[in-house]
């Protein structure tokens, strides 16, 4: 309901009580439900409207909005990014090492040989790609 939760109803109850006193409060909360009722009753008397001009036709329509609408909510459980960080957190591994598995008989090749970590001699420039620095 409008993301409102149970404390957040609470504490705009508390606040009521002081903003409109004990003596009108009452009086604000009557005139709350007769608006709520009264949308609730137009927003029924919309939909029968509708059933009835449409017909059969309104459930034809109703059908991909509920494929649509049962689809999102395997969606909405991806909003909480604590729910989706523990869900990754409990799936297991797809691969066990770092980098996915080489193919069967894979040899890396002269230029995919690591350097060599040998010394440099005096006067002798460590290789640096200017592109990288």
């Amino acid at each position: 309901m409008f993301g409102l939760s149970v404390e957040k109803l609470f504490i705009l109850a508390v606040v009521a009580l002081f903003v409109l006193g004990p003596e009108r409060l009452p009086a604000a909360a009557a005139w709350l439900a007769r608006t709520v009722r009264q949308i609730r009753d137009y927003a029924g008397e919309a939909n029968e409207k509708l059933r009835h001009e449409l017909g059969p036709e309104f459930d034809e329509i109703r059908a991909p909005l509920n494929d649509l609408h049962s689809g999102l909510s395997g969606l909405r459980t991806w909003r909480d990014p604590r729910a989706a960080v523990m869900r990754h957190l409990r799936e297991e591994p797809t691969t066990p090492g770092r980098y996915p598995p080489r193919p069967d008989g894979w040899e890396p090749t002269s230029d995919q040989q690591p350097a060599s970590a040998a010394p440099l001699g005096a006067g002798e420039r460590p290789p640096i790609d200017p592109d990288t620095t």
